[in-house]
């Protein structure tokens, strides 16, 4: 099976699956001597693990993290980094109702054409748990960047938005809530619909906001490997992902040249940001900012049609323990494919110096 690698330089391969032994990556590329940080990335695998909160899924997962290789005496040795996750709480039986149904909007069906067999608990290789190895991928990633922050949070649930620029945000106070919105009263209010949301076995999306500070002038390259086309593979990766857009967005394309321009200051900075940070796919030194939709998760705790095997339409109400809403957890993910995405161009950038 292909496509199980990202990136260039600082490159990522995972397995696993979600009610296999464990999951675990190889990470080549990474530069030796540097000394890791092992309670950063216990902190960040915090983040994104099941059983956190109550708005979340209860499966419940200590996530430790086992590196085999590429670290000595705490430090970065310069060869291919290996590691596991080890699974210890799996319910495959609460999946028994789907192994000859597939699931709508979700990867069931297509995965059982395309390879001739699936692994229904979990959903196998299509679960989100396979995020877990990203996560510790782009904890190192960010401590390979210098200075350059990242902070993700949550920017809408359904109907409800944070109808604040990223400037006027408090970035400590993502962590002050389990949905992770850095405004209380807005945090509220999405928790609230979260809890309606999962009483009614229902699921519901929404948006995540990505902000990048301090990356220097010159990250990205030309024509196929522009900064924001990478940025955008590395969301659009993610499971339960339907669009990205940075800078002006969408919005941009409602818009006047005179309006959209970012006019010059003299040291080169510019007036205004609708660019995102990136022109020409480079990175310009001003803040690169980017928004991520996701889905409602597929599988909900209510009764719906589904399609088995034998290609009948049957009723099927789910089991098993699932996110109402991915947003709170999916927050670290994409910090750390941002984080991916900058260190493997940091790297392409030091061969040019």
């Amino acid at each position: 099976m292909s496509g199980n690698t990202f990136g260039k330089l600082f490159k990522l391969t995972t397995f696993g699956e979600s009610h296999g032994e464990a999951l675990g990556g190889i990470i080549e590329g990474c530069p030796s001597g540097i000394e890791l940080d092992f309670n950063a990335i216990k902190l960040e695998m915090s983040r994104r693990k099941p059983g956190q909160s109550s708005i979340v899924t209860q499966r419940k997962e200590d996530d430790n993290v086992q590196f085999l290789s590429g670290v000595f005496e705490g430090k970065t040795t310069g060869t291919s980094i290996g590691f596991l996750i080890p699974n210890t709480n799996q319910k495959s039986q609460d999946y028994s109702d789907i192994k000859n149904t597939y699931r709508p909007s979700h990867a069931d069906f297509v995965y059982e054409k395309k390879y001739g067999i699936r692994d229904y608990r979990g959903g196998g290789r299509s679960s989100a748990r396979e995020t877990a190895s990203r996560v510790v991928a782009g904890a190192i990633a960010k401590q390979i960047l210098p200075n350059i922050k990242i902070n993700a949070f949550v920017s809408s649930v359904g109907d409800i938005y944070l109808n604040k620029p990223y400037q006027d945000l408090d970035f400590s106070k993502i962590e002050s809530n389990p949905v992770r919105c850095p405004d209380t009263e807005t945090a509220i209010k999405m928790e609230e619909l979260i809890r309606k949301i999962k009483k009614e076995g229902d699921t519901i999306g929404g948006t995540i906001t990505c902000v990048l500070q301090n990356v220097p002038i010159g990250l990205g390259e030309p024509v196929f490997d522009k900064l924001h086309a990478d940025l955008g593979k590395a969301m659009l990766s993610i499971n339960a992902v339907k669009g990205f857009e940075y800078g002006s967005g969408f919005c941009g394309s409602q818009m006047k040249g005179s309006e959209h321009n970012d006019l010059y200051n003299s040291d080169g900075t510019t007036k205004t940001n609708l660019s995102g940070g990136i022109q020409g796919g480079i990175s310009n030194g001003m803040d690169i900012y980017f928004r991520v939709a996701f889905k409602p998760v597929a599988t909900l705790i209510q009764k719906q049609e589904v399609l088995d095997n034998q290609g009948n339409i049957v009723e099927l109400q789910g089991k098993g323990r699932h996110d109402p809403c991915v947003l709170p957890r999916a927050v670290p993910i994409v910090e750390a494919m941002a984080a991916i995405v900058l260190a493997d161009f940091y790297l392409l950038n030091k061969l040019y110096q």
